[in-house]
């Protein structure tokens, strides 16, 4: 079923159900603009059962601009971590704070402009979808949030890749994922809209309120540092450091290697990062990989990495998939099995992924990722 642009009235309409009843309580609700958008542009092998619409809403908010519109959209909607439940007058409360406005005038105001631009993204990506079914769609379908595979030959033999093209948190029965760091392994704080804040946010654990119980990865990292003799100081650009992975253990994630590859500049908010760096993190959590990987039950066995350095660190698409392949590529090339993984935002940084078997070449998209 085929979503028409001109339903953007009934989507907003529906967007405002959602978030009324949140989203434990949509089960029996009679959203059809949200499902037919769902239909549209979510492929089959991303559609948890019951949760398709929840899938479309994250990969539409996932599109908006990082910062107070992204989270505003995550809080009233509730797909921020821990907020499913939260009743709409909590989540209106959150969301209008993050403007600076009383709830009056965030309900009047800011509410209908993020709950519109929600609206235009998923028309938007339902249109993506319609078009990449004429022709262009990845191999199982393509379309919102689907898991894409790519299929390259390394040292003689085919190896599969999969791409996941939605936010990090959504990822599921992924057994490792990278996260890119500072050289300081010094986490963003949750509410930011990084790779490493999500996963920071998407571990915690939450009351039922919404209060964090329990925040593991800064409490790990530090305890690694302790044991490393590293506290307090920077590392070298491509060390990682291993740490579970909280509450996304529910999801079938076990671990986080956090990779060091951002270099502060002093005196400044900005960071550096150089591809060889990228590769020399990506070829250490692989080794990384292969040390753990018998000390679990059952062995860890996939791995999925961000393109790392293509944030803040501004590397283009390009030149960080073309690091981070140069050390997956030699791994596979000595006879390594693992279930390789890219996880990326936006249509475009998948496209550059899925050209991996026509070779990587130079590229000048320097838009950025996660």
């Amino acid at each position: 079923m085929a979503l028409p642009p001109s339903d953007y009235t009934a989507l907003l309409t529906e967007l405002k159900e959602v978030r009324r009843a949140g989203l434990v309580r949509l089960r029996g609700r009679a959203l059809p603009a949200l499902e037919a958008a769902a239909e549209t542009a979510v492929a089959p092998s991303a559609r948890p059962p019951g949760a398709p619409i929840e899938v479309l809403l994250r990969c539409a908010v996932a599109r908006l601009d990082a910062g107070t519109l992204r989270s505003a959209a995550e809080y009233t909607l509730g797909l921020a971590q821990g907020t499913r439940d939260w009743p709409a007058s909590s989540r209106r409360a959150r969301a209008a704070s993050l403007y600076g406005v009383s709830i009056e005038r965030f309900r009047k105001d800011q509410e209908v402009m993020v709950l519109g631009q929600v609206a235009e993204h998923i028309v938007r990506l339902a249109a993506d979808a319609v078009a990449a079914d004429t022709g262009t769609a990845a191999a199982d379908g393509g379309g919102l949030g689907t898991h894409r595979t790519v299929e390259v030959r390394t040292a003689g033999r085919p190896v599969r890749l999969t791409v996941h093209v939605h936010p990090v948190d959504l990822l599921r029965d992924v057994d490792v994922v990278v996260s890119p760091s500072n050289v300081y392994f010094a986490l963003p704080e949750a509410y930011k809209s990084s790779i490493a804040a999500s996963l920071r946010r998407a571990a915690a654990v939450h009351g039922v309120t919404g209060e964090v119980l329990s925040d593991p990865l800064p409490q790990e990292l530090r305890r690694w540092a302790e044991r490393h003799g590293t506290s307090g100081r920077a590392v070298r650009p491509g060390t990682v450091a291993a740490t579970g992975a909280g509450a996304l253990t529910a999801q079938g994630v076990r671990r986080i290697y956090h990779a060091a590859i951002a270099v502060p500049r002093a005196g400044t908010n900005d960071y550096d990062v150089l591809p060889a760096d990228v590769t020399r993190a990506a070829s250490r959590a692989l080794a990384v990989l292969a040390e753990e990987h018998d000390r679990h039950a059952p062995p860890l066995r996939s791995v999925c990495f961000p393109l790392l350095g293509s944030g803040r660190g501004g590397l283009p698409y390009q030149v960080s998939l073309g690091a981070v392949w140069a050390a997956v590529e030699a791994e596979l090339a000595r006879g390594a099995r693992w279930d390789v993984h890219f996880v990326v935002r936006t249509p475009e940084a998948a496209a550059v992924v899925e050209r991996v078997p026509a070779g990587i070449r130079p590229a000048h998209d320097r838009r950025p990722t996660g």
